[in-house]
């Protein structure tokens, strides 16, 4: 399934790329805690550890020990090496949650002690037994023998005629001389092949010989390395349910080591799914594309419906979505902001995307939607569904309506959808669903092409007209088409192009509010730190001058308790002057008014009102925002009372009617005479009023019903009775 998903969303690359970063073939998906496997990823991108080896599938191996079977050696080393590494781990010293799990992994000894008798290559070490010593002497000596023998030959005059040239071939894993015909005479041995000229491939009867001893040594060590096989295969055995926990565990650590060196490479990051089933991203990019425009959306409804200009990234828009949403769910690396983005947590991905249309099963583009579609019938909570082209494959209008009753059960089954079309009739239909969000793909109307940007909340025009001009048919082509197209439907066009062009004027204006906004907030908060600052400093100097004052009272207490009257005088003069000096340097008080509960102040340029007093601080809020100020730093602010009562005074009509007769005009003069009438009538305060359209070819009657359901005030109506003109009359409540 994840195979098939990821052709779909154009991942494939992405995935084989980063497989390649696994040191054996391994599902993408991480069992257990999800929560836990993406704190040891971050965990481990702090630290510097050894790369885990390549290593073969071991499944069919651990069967064989499960029999107690003896393993090759080959295999047993693929055991040592896992074993290695996880002891080259543990001296690494990981802490916090992956040093704890790492510390879990206890090798056995005699494990850990096997992994000496090992070298670089996957061979047993000469040492660990004096057999392989002696063979090993033993076959290094036969190889210099035979080098000698050759050396001879070579030099040996009457073998040297025969010589085709100086060289030792190898045939068959044996060593060969290469020799012209009648070399019998002269040299004793075996023919062992032939050469493209004719000439023969010989190993001498001595050579022969020598071979032979190396042969029966090799078998020796074989049967060393046998049994050497066999006791460790009995050893592997014993400790069978360890082996088959530290396989898994070197699988894990290589899908985080993996995830981890990926997204350093490629500058990517991770993003842990939430609870909730929300999608919001900032900045995604798809992998596939080369220097793409990053996407950035907040999808928190039960259905996203983009419309708008073919070719303007509405399919790709959709590939994103759920790429994102399935590299989240498998926690691998992407282009994104992930401090800014939330994906929720979704067990079913699924994609609507190709043509089912198939000659083989014998089914239509329709019949093969129809069945991907029925399958969603029984999928519950946390499914997400992306459906490319939700018409594709029959009648628009018919597959409007279809799908609306689809997509509402959808909705009500917990399914999240991502849905692209190019008809304007389904987002019509479904546009007063609060479950549904509506993205329009937007056109450059001036420059004549897509702009791979997306408007919230709007319908958008497909431009058809315009793409198949851009892509080559001929303008006397299209001139032809708009006209047979007619002129009604593109009207419609120009107002959803106008009411595009005023939402993207309504966000420019909010964005530059909002950017004014922050900037009056700002001022507002460097004025709260002055008047702070100012504030400290007033209480600083009062303390001050109440010290100054308080020593100049006790002066004169002194001076009065002194027996001598002279310089009593003296110590009062004193504090007199203390006291003046003190009325000098007192901050000058403002004159104001006297501020009350309610009053509109101003402090410097910030308006407000006042809401509360406290002693001598005063509690404004101004734009919002409460500020505590001294009362002496507040003035009144007579400003203009700009809040006054509208009376609107509506004048009845003399004459309103309570029937009006529309028979024989035509729909567009009928229908503004309804208007007319409509508005008189409620007006005069009418409870009833009688509309005659008689009945004809039923189309005047049709939109007079249709103006009705559509009218601002929600009307009652139905046709009238048969004395009273029947279906050519139609009779509203008011």
């Amino acid at each position: 399934m994840i195979k098939e998903l990821t052709t779909k969303l154009d991942l494939d690359e992405f995935i084989k790329s980063f497989k390649a970063y696994f040191a054996r073939e391994k599902p993408l998906f991480l069992e257990g805690d999800r929560d836990k496997h993406y704190q040891m990823i971050m965990e481990l991108e702090n630290y510097q550890y050894p790369s885990p080896p390549n290593v073969e599938n071991l499944d069919i191996a651990l069967i064989h020990l499960t029999k107690q079977g003896t393993l090759h050696l080959s295999t047993i080393w693929e055991f040592i090496k896992i074993i290695s590494f996880f002891l080259k781990l543990s001296k690494v010293g990981f802490e916090d949650e992956i040093g704890g799990w790492i510390e879990k992994i206890i090798i056995p000894q005699e494990l850990s002690e096997i992994t000496f008798w090992f070298n670089e290559k996957g061979e047993l070490k000469e040492e660990i037994d004096e057999r392989f010593a002696l063979i090993y002497s033993s076959l290094s000596s036969i190889k210099k023998e035979i080098l000698v023998q050759f050396r001879t030959l070579f030099s040996t005059k009457r073998v040297e005629p025969y010589l085709v040239d100086r060289q030792i071939h190898l045939i068959n894993s044996q060593e060969a001389l290469l020799v012209r015909g009648g070399f019998n005479h002269f040299l004793k041995g075996s023919v062992i092949g032939r050469s493209s000229g004719g000439f023969f491939y010989v190993a001498t009867l001595l050579i022969e010989n020598l071979k032979k001893k190396e042969g029966e040594l090799l078998t020796k060590k074989e049967e060393i390395i046998y049994e050497y096989c066999k006791k460790i295969s009995l050893l592997f055995a014993k400790y069978l349910p360890f082996l088959k926990f530290i396989n898994r565990a070197f699988d894990r650590f290589d899908s985080y080591n993996a995830r981890v060196n990926f997204a350093k490479d490629r500058d990517l990051e991770f993003l842990l799914p939430t609870n909730k089933e929300e999608i919001i991203l900032k900045d995604f990019k798809h992998p596939a594309l080369l220097n793409p425009k990053p996407i950035s959306l907040n999808f928190q409804k039960s259905v996203l419906l983009v419309t708008g200009v073919n070719a303007g990234g509405k399919t790709m828009l959709l590939k994103s979505i759920l790429s994102a949403v399935t590299l989240a769910k498998y926690l691998l690396p992407m282009p994104i902001d992930s401090t800014k983005s939330k994906i929720g947590n979704f067990k079913n991905i699924e994609a609507i995307i190709d043509d089912p249309q198939s000659v083989k099963n014998d089914i239509s583009t329709f019949a093969g939607r129809m069945v991907e579609f029925s399958k969603l019938f029984r999928k519950k909570d946390k499914t997400l569904v992306g459906v490319d082209e939700i018409e594709l494959g029959t009648d628009a209008d018919e597959a409007a309506t279809l799908f609306k009753v689809m997509i509402e059960h959808y909705i009500k089954q917990g399914i999240k959808l991502i849905i692209t079309t190019h008809h304007k009739r389904l987002a019509s239909l479904l546009a007063t669903n609060d479950e549904v969000e509506l993205l329009a793909a937007l056109y450059d109307e001036k420059n004549q092409r897509p702009i791979y940007d997306f408007l919230h909340g709007t319908i958008g025009k497909s431009y058809a007209f315009e793409t198949a001009l851009r892509y080559g048919i001929p303008a006397i082509i299209i001139s032809k088409v708009k006209k047979l197209h007619g002129e009604e439907k593109e009207n419609l066009n120009e107002l959803i192009q106008k009411n595009i062009d005023l939402e993207l004027k309504m966000k420019q204006e909010l964005a530059e509010l909002k950017y004014k906004e922050e900037k009056l907030l700002k001022k507002i908060k460097k004025l709260e730190e002055k008047e702070y600052i100012l504030y400290n400093k007033f209480e600083k100097k009062e303390r001050e001058l109440e010290s100054e004052y308080e020593q100049a009272i006790k002066a004169a207490k002194d001076a009065l308790k002194l027996a001598n009257t002279k310089e009593a005088h003296r110590a009062l003069n004193r504090a007199h002057l203390t006291k003046k000096s003190i009325k000098n340097k007192a901050l000058p008080k403002v004159k104001n008014e006297a501020l009350s509960v309610g009053d509109s102040v101003k402090y410097g340029q910030v308006k407000g009102v006042l809401k509360a007093i406290k002693r001598d601080i005063g509690t404004i809020e101004s734009d919002g925002i409460t500020l505590h100020l001294p009362l002496h730093s507040l003035q009144k602010s007579f400003t203009q009372d700009r809040s006054f009562k509208t009376k609107i005074y509506v004048e009845k009509p003399q004459n309103a009617n309570m029937s009006i007769d529309l028979h024989g005009l035509r729909q567009d003069e009928a229908l503004e005479r309804l208007d007319e009438f409509l508005s008189q009538a409620l007006v005069s305060g009418f409870d009833e009023v009688t509309i005659y359209h008689g009945i004809g070819s039923g189309r005047l009657a049709f939109a007079v019903k249709e103006f009705l359901k559509s009218y601002p005030k929600e009307l009652l109506f139905t046709d009238a009775p048969a004395n009273e003109g029947g279906f050519g009359a139609t009779i509203v409540r008011l």
